[in-house]
């Protein structure tokens, strides 16, 4: 059995125990982002990739016709739910490694872009404290023609089921907001 993750809910002065395993926690991710991302899961041979979540948006300003287009803009998001029991540095590294490669791939660059951020969001039981340590360090942006053609931005996210607890780099600070308020609360 997967470790335990204790919610907390108040009501009036009673209080109730609300227990989440790591599947658990999984499932809630992919059901709160499944309206808003094209989710892709992982085969057996991926492990410990889980899913594969791709966001895509494009914003247009007409002036009276759709002929007279003022401005266009893509933004994308990959994001990459890893599951694992421990998460040490090098395991973070590797995996960092992965989602940044894979993500940029996938991004279309070119006069239109505005940004694509890649997500790698880890899901463990116990987080090593050097491993927690390069999470919050980890800062990878480039931009693109001196960001007329946009910018790449990474935001890490790691859950700790045992802990409680969310722990994001400076970039992903409010991706760790929305998740502890999706699982926390």
């Amino acid at each position: 059995m997967g470790a335990i993750i204790n919610l907390f809910i108040w009501k009036g002065c009673a209080m109730t125990k609300k227990v989440l395993t790591r599947e658990q926690v999984i499932e809630v991710l992919l059901k709160n982002y499944r309206p808003f991302y094209n989710i892709t899961m992982c085969e057996e041979s991926q492990k410990p990739l889980i899913a594969e979540c791709d966001f895509f948006e494009q914003n247009e300003k007409y002036v009276l016709s759709r002929k007279a287009n003022l401005y266009t803009t893509k933004a994308e998001e990959f994001l990459y739910i890893i599951d694992v029991d421990r998460l040490t540095k090098d395991l973070f590294h590797k995996w960092l490694t992965y989602c940044h490669e894979e993500g940029m791939k996938k991004a279309n660059i070119g006069p239109n872009h505005m940004y694509t951020y890649i997500t790698p969001v880890f899901i463990c039981n116990t987080c090593d404290a050097d491993a927690a340590k390069a999470i919050k360090k980890c800062r990878i942006y480039k931009s693109f023609h001196f960001s007329l053609h946009g910018w790449m931005d990474v935001h890490t996210c790691a859950i700790i089921v045992q802990d409680n607890d969310i722990i994001s780099n400076a970039s992903g600070r409010q991706n760790g907001k929305i998740l502890k308020k999706v699982l926390f609360s």
